[in-house]
């Protein structure tokens, strides 16, 4: 659409609901500019909070009329007599002398910080801020164990009555928030909280290698869809630019040193709080999926490719992200989550307890077809894709049937009778199948029409066949 007027959103890098205004007004095929903030000087910002009164980002105008943040955007494109009409102003109208000006480019500084700008903050993040400057967080002893960086329960509540003038029903009902908005845990697997000597711990507080760990995003939590869908189109420009067109190889230099990676890099923090529990099936598939994929690269780039066997042991149960209050290492992801809590290569118990929170987000039927979507970083390993939920089974399905029909998948010899398939089929065997006869009717039923499925189909009629599987190559996927 050409405008005559001007569209300005003022943004931060990293900052989720800046991404979904982007997404929203490129949905209307409207073309606007994006005046990041923690790249202009001191004095961009403060003109920006002296004429919207704000501090937080995503900032819009159209020409010199306010919308506001991406919650108003979203309210704006329900209204659409509002819309329409604002559409129209910028559509044939200048912007007059009172809009907003964007920065020369040329004063940008690569370096410059965001300053007091953030995201829409989540209502509970000034509570967690007073918290923190109250002195109730401390190590604390029960028994011969000391839980570190915790405050108590019942210490908070008297906290809350004391400060707050509110009872304690209402103060437990604010502790129960916190655990809910995934701000912090019980130091145990409990998810209630209690006004009694429970201790909890916030989760910026963990010490854990989570490679999206540290500082607790303050945005508002947003669904597994939405923070999904963000992190795809974040991910899909690293693959456009980085990743070979056959999708089986990475440059891993590339991604390391680029402003794509930079912001893939910040917008991880929104899973720590991503509302995953209420996802559907198909919601889980594409979101966990897409993230295990996105998390082995970030891993190798930060922490290098695993080299041997007990490198690779380490590399799959310790790099890790937070997601939704909770630690997924990648096996936990693939064996948790995805198949169901299903024990993994060289594991002796489910990745899941009776107890554990985590379970409650795991499918309750395996699906064989992520294998052919989980990319370990391995030549072997089926191309990089990225996948959505409305056409997630339709596109596994595609995915599984270029993996058989490679070399790397499901090789036939008709005159020996011999199926070799994939180490993939070995490993998770009980996924497709009781023995290899089943594995290789499942492969039958999976493969897509041609000479490979005939050749297939005659060897397997004649019941007296072998099943081998390949050696798999774990030399990194890199350009």
């Amino acid at each position: 659409m050409e405008l005559q007027g001007r569209i300005v959103i003022y943004s931060i890098l990293g900052c989720p609901h800046c991404m979904r205004a982007k997404n929203t007004l490129q949905e209307l095929g409207l073309p606007y500019e994006d005046v990041r903030l923690d790249i202009f000087p001191k004095t961009v910002r403060e003109s920006v909070q002296q004429r919207t009164g704000k501090t937080s980002v995503p900032q819009i105008f159209f020409n010199a009329t306010h919308v506001g943040g991406n919650d108003d955007l979203q309210k704006l494109v329900q209204d659409k007599p509002r819309l329409d009409a604002l559409i129209e102003e910028v559509r044939i109208n200048t912007p007059p002398p009172d809009a907003p000006i964007p920065p020369d480019p040329s004063t940008a500084i690569e370096s410059a910080d965001p300053g007091n700008f953030v995201c829409e903050p989540d209502e509970y993040a000034k509570l967690v801020q007073e918290l923190k400057a109250s002195g109730l967080i401390k190590d604390h002893r029960k028994g011969l164990t000391v839980h570190k960086n915790t405050f108590c329960g019942k210490d908070f509540v008297d906290w809350i009555v004391n400060t707050k003038g509110l009872d304690r029903e209402r103060a437990v009902e604010m502790g129960q928030q916190l655990i809910d908005r995934h701000f912090g845990n019980n130091v145990k697997s409990d998810e209630v909280f209690r006004d009694d000597q429970v201790y909890y711990r916030l989760l910026e507080d963990d010490d854990t290698a989570a490679l999206n760990g540290g500082s607790i995003s303050e945005c508002e939590p947003q669904p597994a869809s939405v923070v999904g869908g963000d992190l795809r189109k974040m991910i899909l420009k690293l693959y456009s630019a980085f990743l070979s067109k056959d999708g089986k190889s990475v440059d891993y230099k590339g991604i390391k040193g680029s402003t794509e990676f930079q912001a893939y890099v910040g917008l991880t923090k929104q899973l720590q709080r991503v509302k995953i529990v209420e996802a559907s099936r198909e919601e889980k598939l594409a979101f966990f999926i897409n993230v295990y994929n996105a998390l082995v690269i970030h891993a190798n780039i930060v922490l290098g490719p695993p080299v041997n066997l007990w490198q690779r042991y380490k590399f799959f149960n310790t790099v890790k992200y937070i997601i939704g209050g909770q630690e997924y290492s990648l096996q936990d992801m693939e064996n948790g989550v995805l198949r169901a809590n299903r024990k993994g290569v060289g594991m002796f118990t489910k990745p899941f307890s009776k107890t554990d929170p985590r379970l409650k987000v795991a499918l309750e039927v395996h699906e064989p077809l992520i294998h052919f979507g989980l990319v370990c970083g391995a030549k072997s390993c089926p191309p990089i894709k990225t996948y959505t939920p409305e056409e997630v089974m339709e596109q596994l399905t595609i995915a599984c049937q270029a993996f058989l029909d490679g070399s790397d998948g499901c090789e036939v010899d008709v005159a020996k009778k011999t199926v070799k398939l994939s180490m993939i089929f070995k490993w998770y065997q009980e996924d497709f199948g009781k023995n290899s006869e089943e594995v290789a009717l499942w492969v039958l039923n999976h493969m897509a029409e041609g000479e490979k499925k005939d050749q297939l189909s005659e060897v397997l009629a004649n019941k007296k066949f072998s099943v081998t599987h390949m050696k798999y190559d774990w030399s990194v996927n890199s350009k």
